[in-house]
């Protein structure tokens, strides 16, 4: 093991500066680099009269490619034949690989590391969020350089994991292709009876955010549209703020409510739902950016306005009753006025197992994916640090 090295990107990788005049093409073909070592991708190609540079560069498969501007972001990759060809601008620094010394897919393998993520974002400069990578500092991190047979060895064991997460991933989103038209049609099927929703629910709003709440006697957890996701809650940022006893009752959460992203700049937010399932103790208010949606006892039943609400996002209907320009608002009363086709209690609880077992499966297959990155990233480590022998690697894989 003695014949590893400790060296850096520079000595084992060159720039290079493929220029491509703009007066020269029709259009251009657009890469650009992923997040989270995410890989190079096709972005997009517009006509070139749109273009404002007068050059552009050419990029080939298995150069290195960074954004300069996103380092902190670990936006670096490697280029595969689907962005072979691309063009970049000057944010997008360069590089070959001296095939002597190192392989593409080894340096991708080292992109992903956590230590060269926090390297590479420690060097970078400036006072905003995009502080940039420059590449003379680039190529002085440190990496760790086995033998080009135990990197070829170390990308196979890496690329068996990545080839079961791969699997998964397309499992899970044929799964909840699958999902969403069952969803779509249980829930919004014509022979349940047409109703509003102000029928089948009752609606609420919480209360608007003002200094006066900053402080008082009954300082309580609250949640607000940051904490809704798609389905899920994100409860690792809740915020307090004073509701008086009356209000506590009034916008306290009960086990099977259902919280809607009432407003958002972006399209996509708007109207994402989830359940509240008592995950913290009580009372949980809501601010005013959320809609409270509750089952009507004796109409339906909570997990009935949950998957309702998942398809009212799922099919835009949330967002086409939307108003505003800039930043959509569903409002309650908007809200208040959607159709339900609502099924008997029975047929409801029927829909709802069904449902409900096709969300466990999808989500075994998210957790277990999860698992096997978590796995990667740890066996990864292991390996460039020499904790785990490759041949032992090899074998656990």
């Amino acid at each position: 093991m003695n014949d590893w090295q400790r060296t850096t990107l520079g000595e084992v990788m060159t720039q290079v500066s493929r220029v491509i005049r703009v007066e020269d093409l029709t259009e251009a073909r657009y890469a650009g680099v992923r997040w989270n070592a995410g890989g190079v991708y096709d972005r997009e190609t517009v006509p070139a009269q749109t273009i404002k540079g007068k050059v552009l560069y050419r990029i080939k498969r298995d150069d290195i490619v960074y954004n300069r501007m996103w380092a902190t972001k670990a936006s670096f990759g490697v280029v595969k034949n689907d962005a072979d060809g691309c063009l970049v601008t000057n944010d997008f620094p360069v590089f070959t690989v001296k095939r002597e010394a190192i392989i593409p897919e080894y340096v991708e393998a080292i992109f992903h590391t956590a230590s060269f993520q926090a390297e590479a974002a420690a060097r970078a400069v400036g006072t905003t969020e995009r502080r940039r990578l420059h590449e003379r500092d680039f190529v002085n991190i440190p990496v760790v350089l086995p033998p080009l047979q135990t990197q070829k060895r170390i990308v196979e064991v890496i690329s068996t994991i990545d080839d079961q997460i791969t699997a998964l991933d397309a499992e899970a989103g044929a799964l909840a292709a699958v999902l969403r038209r069952r969803r779509a049609d249980l829930v919004n099927n014509d022979s349940g009876k047409a109703v509003r929703a102000e029928h089948a629910f009752d609606f609420s709003t919480g209360v608007r955010r003002t200094p006066d709440r900053a402080t008082g006697r009954y300082m309580t957890p609250y949640l607000r549209s940051a904490n809704v996701g798609y389905g899920t809650l994100d409860l690792s940022d809740v915020l307090e703020m004073n509701y008086d006893p009356v209000e506590r009752e009034k916008f306290g959460l009960r086990y099977g409510d259902v919280v809607v992203s009432e407003g958002s700049a972006s399209a996509n937010a708007v109207g994402m739902p989830a359940m509240w399932r008592d995950e913290l103790p009580g009372p949980v208010c809501t601010q005013m950016t959320l809609l409270r949606l509750r089952a009507l006892e004796g109409v339906c039943i909570p997990e009935f306005v949950f998957h309702w609400s998942m398809w009212a996002y799922e099919s835009r209907a949330f967002l086409d009753v939307a108003g505003g320009t800039n930043i959509k608002h569903i409002s309650a009363k908007r809200a208040k006025g959607m159709t339900v086709h609502l099924p008997s209690l029975d047929r409801q609880r029927e829909m709802v197992v069904e449902l409900d077992a096709m969300e466990s499966v999808l989500k075994a297959t998210r957790v277990e994916a999860a698992r096997l990155r978590d796995v990667r990233a740890g066996l990864l480590a292991g390996l460039l640090d020499r904790t785990i022998e490759i041949e032992s690697a090899k074998l656990e894989v």
